[in-house]
């Protein structure tokens, strides 16, 4: 039997009881434009994530605040019921009043309905990874993160994740929950959660970057990435993911994308292998 293409990448286990493929699926961009509202073709969209599992991909990561709402529904009629293995990540903690902005809100109150709303629109009854989305400023840390304990009490959450934390704030949450991911900005041109990621495979901690395909100045034509990506016969965005593959065995790629052809491209990273010395020369940037 000829493995799936994103078995390449390899498993990590997420919270000691689910394995996933470690080159994962971002669930943002099949919403609108501006991550508002519905797709254009909303068929279109649910054969992306349909496409994905196909792939060998098992871990989607989206948020109620995806659309609102719309990347939840559409994960739910797309892939329900969920094959075997796949797991679906979700966040709360972030809200929407247009296309492109985004506001925080970590009241325990709109956590514990935020993901009582998830559970309906992803057509489970228990979420397997539930991520605080984002600290607000306005809450202690902690009160929102005892939401999500709750609920995991309740029953309604498996796993705790959260996102866009420091290393305080997740050494903090550890003493009062194991917190099984981290998900926070990173790539090739902004390593500013390195810090961050030390911490998570120090503790074993999945690390879901976003944004991950981000090359910024390294991707200019003559340079190493684009040399590297030549030699590979690959595109930049490829060489970019294998290099994260290969960072640390705790990052959890999870590009997004609203196209079958860009997602396969994707995913076709897992197979990428970089030599030492072209790891050792991305790195130094």
């Amino acid at each position: 039997m000829t493995p799936l293409p994103a078995a390449a990448s390899g498993t990590f286990l997420l919270g000691g009881d689910l394995s996933v493929t470690r080159m994962g699926f971002g669930a943002m961009r099949i919403t609108g434009e501006g991550i508002w509202g519905e797709p254009k073709d909303r068929e279109k969209a649910k054969s992306v994530l349909r496409r994905a599992v196909e792939l060998g991909v098992n871990l989607i990561d989206t948020a109620d605040s995806y659309g609102p709402e719309v990347s939840e529904r559409l994960i739910g009629e797309a892939l329900y019921p969920y094959p075997k293995g796949v797991v679906i990540a979700t966040k709360g903690g972030l809200t929407r009043s247009g296309p492109g902005v985004w506001e925080r809100n970590g009241k325990p109150a709109h956590l514990t309905a935020a993901c009582e709303g998830s559970l309906k629109r992803l057509r489970v009854q228990r979420i397997d990874l539930y991520q605080l989305h984002a600290v607000d400023p306005a809450v202690p840390f902690l009160e929102s993160l005892g939401a999500l304990v709750r609920l995991q009490e309740q029953g309604k959450v498996r796993h705790i994740g959260l996102s866009n934390v420091s290393v305080q704030q997740l050494e903090q949450a550890q003493k009062v929950v194991p917190i099984v991911s981290v998900q926070n900005r990173y790539s090739l041109s902004d390593r500013s959660a390195e810090a961050v990621l030390e911490a998570c495979t120090r503790l074993g901690v999945g690390f879901l970057p976003w944004y991950p395909l981000a090359a910024g100045e390294l991707n200019r034509p003559g340079g190493a990435l684009d040399t590297i990506a030549k030699r590979h016969k690959a595109t930049p965005g490829q060489v970019a993911l294998a290099w994260l593959l290969r960072r640390s065995k705790v990052v959890l790629p999870i590009p997004g994308t609203s196209s079958v052809a860009h997602l396969e491209e994707n995913v076709a990273a897992s197979a990428l292998n970089l030599t030492d010395e072209e790891f050792q020369v991305l790195s130094r940037g």
